[in-house]
């Protein structure tokens, strides 16, 4: 028989909202572990939870990112009905996790997608709901456990970061944005690693890949009975390609497959064949872009028409684009080394890095200082060892001239296609002549 000593207790002192007191005791008999003890009353720990969520609002800065929930979310207002769909989709899963976070939340995609914001709903959402969640920015994340080891500090480095790593919701945002001190990825190794192995709810956004992390790190992201993948594909919401004249597929807009002309009758059927199996080519790539390709060719035979078609119909699918001359590409390198500048250098070459199709176009003809040369083959290389989709056009004298290291990755069959468009240039072609116009009076 159930000892009625140890029984759960039914019955308690009336808390009439405290009474300013904030403590109850339960009506047990002696011998009860409740025996004579006072816990907090329901307005008590409710009010402790306040306090606890305050504070984890300021720590995480939360405060400024009350206005983003998932009512504020776009999902509509793109071109194409594939990055809507997409949108709609990361949502829905946002929104069923923050009903009951359970495992990771894994949240990728470029800048101004709309990661932080979903992140951020998350955290707002759990917050509306009376529960504990802790939204904080990585870089910012490891400056307040820095700032621990000042003699100032009103909490110690165990204190705060046993609150991070126990948080009930945890919400990393930007991780990979921090310094990659053997520190920083030591603490961060450490936090992860805890959540990880207690199963503890966690939300993280990152715009790299994960094979770009931490191996440690990324081995976790990877178990997908764990972490539940949210990718995201649409374009900056904030027009930075747009705002500030970075990109220039706008321009091109109208050099589309439709639009270009195969000359037929206006140059020797074999370039004429040439050209259309070119396009062929072309378009089947644009379906879905798969590792590099590069057009030949003297000026004037239409290679920017054609990478820019390519670049317009893989835009009009709602997947990341950016279409570049080599050129303007280094010059607004150059420009985020100005103290006015709207973005940094950091953001503006990642952008190039992992845009899902770069194309450069007149590649070879700019400036080529040590600097150039060097930026270039950061760039390459980077798209190069990570088989990112990549088309390149080349004017045929500068083929010779390319930085060594580039033209040997070029040149690799198995993962590089040259497409040579040995045909006459635009500009060559005789314009017919006018025939004059007949009178339309009769003679007389």
């Amino acid at each position: 028989m159930r000892d009625q000593a140890h029984s759960q207790p039914d019955e308690q002192e009336v808390c009439p909202r405290c009474h300013g007191v904030g403590w109850i005791t339960y009506n047990v008999p002696a011998g009860h572990p409740m025996f004579g003890k006072a816990v907090p009353c329901g307005c008590r720990r409710q009010e402790q939870i306040d306090k606890r969520v305050g504070r984890l609002r300021a720590l995480g800065n939360l405060e400024h990112l009350k206005d983003m929930t998932f009512g504020r979310f776009q999902v509509d207002g793109h071109r194409s009905p594939d990055i809507s769909m997409g949108l709609r989709g990361a949502l829905d899963t946002a929104q069923r996790y923050a009903e009951d976070p359970k495992g990771w939340l894994l949240i990728t995609g470029g800048y101004g997608c709309g990661k932080t914001h979903l992140a951020a709903a998350i955290a707002n959402a759990r917050i509306a709901q009376r529960h504990v969640a802790l939204f904080v920015i990585v870089p910012d994340l490891l400056d307040h456990l820095r700032a621990t080891y000042a003699p100032s500090s009103p909490v110690s480095y165990d204190e705060r970061f046993d609150q991070v790593r126990n948080v009930e919701l945890l919400i990393l945002d930007d991780l990979g944005t921090q310094n990659a001190t053997s520190w920083a990825a030591e603490k961060l190794y450490q936090l992860l690693n805890h959540r990880y192995n207690a199963n503890l709810p966690t939300v993280i956004t990152t715009n790299l890949r994960i094979d770009d992390l931490d191996p440690r790190l990324a081995s976790r992201l990877r178990d997908r009975e764990r972490v539940t993948m949210v990718p995201i594909y649409a374009p900056d919401h904030r027009a930075m390609g747009r705002l500030d004249g970075f990109g220039s597929l706008d321009a091109y807009s109208t050099m589309t497959f439709g639009e270009f002309q195969l000359r037929k009758g206006k140059i020797p059927p074999q370039a004429c064949a040439t050209l259309a199996r070119t396009v062929k080519q072309l378009r089947t790539y644009a379906e879905a872009p798969l590792d590099w390709l590069v057009l030949r060719g003297r000026y004037g035979v239409g290679k920017t028409h054609l990478a820019a078609a390519v670049a317009n119909q893989v835009a009009a699918s709602g997947r990341d684009t950016l279409f570049l001359v080599v050129s303007d590409l280094l010059d607004h390198l150059r420009a985020t080394f100005n103290s006015n500048s709207p973005v940094a250098y950091d953001r503006r070459f990642r952008h190039v890095l992992d845009a899902r199709l770069l194309v450069l176009d007149d590649y070879g003809s700019e400036n080529a200082t040590a600097w150039a040369q060097e930026k270039v083959f950061q760039l390459l290389n980077h798209r190069y060892v990570r088989h990112l989709p990549t088309i390149l056009t080349i004017a045929t004298p500068y083929w010779d001239q390319l930085d060594a290291r580039i033209l040997s990755r070029l040149e690799d069959a198995s993962h590089c296609a040259i497409i040579d468009l040995d045909i006459p240039p635009f500009r060559s072609i005789p314009k017919p002549k006018k025939t004059p116009r007949r009178s339309t009076r009769q003679r007389t």
